[in-house]
């Protein structure tokens, strides 16, 4: 599915000598690389503020902290996400309310959205999924109807556009996650906060370290969440390559979508007008899923089901009363989609490779 190696070997110079600046340094938390890096990502990305945290769900959770969602408050996103979209919802006492997918997008259905609004709703966490960005122009205008939050979970779309806005800088706010995996990804874990709010930036940059004012002056019940020297530094160079290594991802993309538009069995993703899409994952959809993943795994070609269980239907939520079947779109596709190999390294003959195996999987 992926391959670190080869992007750190492309790049090894630069990684290890930013390394070696830090470890020169003898700074790890909180110096100089980190706020090199917020400024960097925030000038990327068109935001007045950015906050590194430990990861991307901190991201989400010290964001729902700073906008004053608690218990009792009600949060709408999607529940096909990674599980850590909900759990920061969970964790401030928060419940999750979860609106249907596009069929086409498999993001956030607007047109669903005003159903699910009531006078305990807060915010709304739409999920950039798969890299492909929310319809954000009427849930922007919707959430100013209704005076709610609009925190952009990101953590899959570094580089993606809507109406040539980067995500993460259209809301109120916006969440990255640096896991390895990630078009922008760390080696090992971080997040950031993207806000044009001075007053949240501040207060997430306290709620970050222990809700600490000044040495050992606390004002909030804080956290520590803080992204390290090392990642800061890595990410730094890493940032230089991502548009370049996001169009490598959208090239891919399209070999993908020539070779298999001879598959009538499959679906393969699309891009909506006024929407980058930067190919976190390439996720295609199949009604022979798992039967395709297993002679895929016989021809050494490793996929991935993102996600095969709706967040709805996990185990973790059974005693809540959002577990049951109330999804459809959600439930048919969890059952249906399958995600290729897609890194920027990924050659034009391995997808091809892929592409004919699944040819002639559907030749029987």
């Amino acid at each position: 599915m992926n391959d670190f190696k080869l992007q750190y070997l492309s790049i090894r110079e630069e990684i290890d000598s930013a390394i070696q600046d830090v470890l020169d340094s003898g700074w790890y938390i909180l110096g100089d690389k980190v706020t090199a890096f917020e400024q960097e990502f925030a000038q990327y990305c068109k935001s007045d503020f950015a906050v590194g945290v430990g990861n991307g769900l901190d991201a989400l959770k010290l964001t729902l902290r700073a906008f004053g969602i608690k218990n009792g408050d009600e949060v709408i996103t999607v529940s096909n996400t990674a599980v850590a979209t909900a759990l920061a919802i969970s964790l401030v006492g928060a419940k999750p309310v979860f609106v249907d997918i596009d069929p086409t997008t498999y993001t956030l259905d607007i047109t669903q959205l005003e159903s699910k609004i009531n006078n305990k709703t807060k915010a709304i966490i739409p999920v950039h999924l798969f890299g492909h960005p929310v319809d954000m122009e009427p849930l922007m205008e919707l959430a100013n109807k209704y005076k709610l939050v609009v925190i952009e979970d990101a953590c899959q779309a570094h580089g993606s556009e809507y109406r040539g806005r980067k995500v993460g800088s259209i809301g109120n706010a916006g969440c990255f996650s640096f896991y390895p995996t990630k078009n922008l990804g760390a080696y090992g874990d971080g997040g950031m906060i993207l806000t044009n709010n001075k007053k949240i930036a501040e207060k997430i940059m306290l709620l970050r370290n222990y809700g600490q004012e000044s040495r050992y002056v606390h004002i909030f019940k804080g956290e520590n969440s803080r992204l390290d020297e090392l990642q800061a530094a890595i990410l730094s160079v890493k940032l230089k390559y991502l548009d370049k290594w996001n169009e490598k991802r959208r090239y891919n993309a399209e070999i993908y979508k020539k070779l298999l538009k001879e598959v009538p069995e499959v679906i393969c993703p699309i891009e909506k007008i006024n929407a980058k899409h930067i190919y976190h994952l390439y996720v295609i959809r199949t009604l022979k899923r798992n039967d395709l993943q297993n002679f895929l795994k016989s021809k050494n070609i490793i996929t991935l089901i993102h996600y095969p269980i709706p967040i709805h239907l996990q185990k973790a939520y059974k005693n809540s009363e959002i577990y049951k079947k109330s999804l459809p779109v959600t439930e048919r596709v969890a059952e249906e989609i399958l995600s290729l190999p897609m890194y920027p390294e990924l050659q034009s003959e391995q997808i091809k490779n892929v592409a004919e195996s699944i040819k002639l999987f559907y030749r029987g």
